[in-house]
């Protein structure tokens, strides 16, 4: 008969049981991490080069905004069909996005040069196996309306972040953050509050290594309440005319 033992002390046999399960299931992490490393800056760092071969060529080609609307079918299912993503933040608006930007934003995370589990994978499905792939889905989405704005902060800090945009971001940007296609500078305008919000964390924590150390330095030197007034300003802001 089992003798009975102070609770929390286990008997021999389940000693072993335990260990035997403890064994196989490292066995287990082990084969995992060696079938999927982890993304690391020098992994990032190698994608590098072959980002921008691969962002040369889809920007060479002649973009079907047509057969992009096909494409665009998996994007829906996430950023929605108007492309308008989810108030919360946590998917950004793409509709009207530059051309440019989606296609470096695609590039990017198919190698390593922006970190997201979603994109990561919905960068490489099958229906984006080339560039003309990428070209195409991103003129669909830069064509898609833009006439609303973002879901928005409570306007605590609205006056200081607007302040702070201006005296530092203003420049690149533009004064709506319109962005510019020309020079692949993002459309900011009307972007949802809490996605603007959560960039400047992936930003300083390491998750966006397609940054350029001027924003990281940049994105660093603010402090919580002026990161909360300049992502409350800009998703009030809008191009279209009556939206602002």
């Amino acid at each position: 008969m089992r003798k009975n033992l102070p609770m929390g002390i286990p008997h021999k046999r389940d000693s072993w049981w335990l260990l035997t399960v403890s064994v196989a299931l490292a066995m287990m992490v082990a084969a995992v991490g060696a079938a999927s490393p982890p993304v690391t800056a020098d992994r990032a760092s190698a994608g590098g080069a072959k980002a921008r071969a691969e962002l040369r060529e889809a920007l060479r080609a002649t973009p079907d905004a047509r057969r992009g609307q096909a494409l665009f079918a998996p994007c829906a299912a996430c950023h929605g069909a108007d492309g308008r993503g989810v108030t919360d933040g946590s998917v950004p608006v793409i509709a009207g996005q530059h051309y440019t930007v989606i296609v470096k934003q695609l590039v990017d995370y198919r190698h390593e040069q922006r970190w997201d589990m979603q994109m990561e994978h919905a960068s490489r499905m099958a229906g984006l196996a080339g560039s003309q792939d990428l070209a195409d889905v991103a003129a669909f989405a830069a064509t898609l309306p833009r006439g609303f704005v973002g879901a928005h902060g409570d306007g605590t800090s609205l006056a200081r972040g607007t302040a702070s945009y201006f005296e530092r971001c203003e420049r690149c940007h533009g004064p709506l953050g319109e962005g510019d296609a020309e020079r692949g500078i993002p459309r900011l305008a009307g972007q949802h509050y809490g996605y603007l919000y959560r960039q400047f964390f992936d930003v300083v924590e390491g998750r966006r290594p397609n940054m350029d150390q001027l924003h990281d330095t940049l994105m660093r030197s603010f402090d919580r309440e002026q990161i909360v007034g300049i992502s409350d300003y800009l998703s009030r802001t809008g191009l279209e005319p009556g939206i602002r």
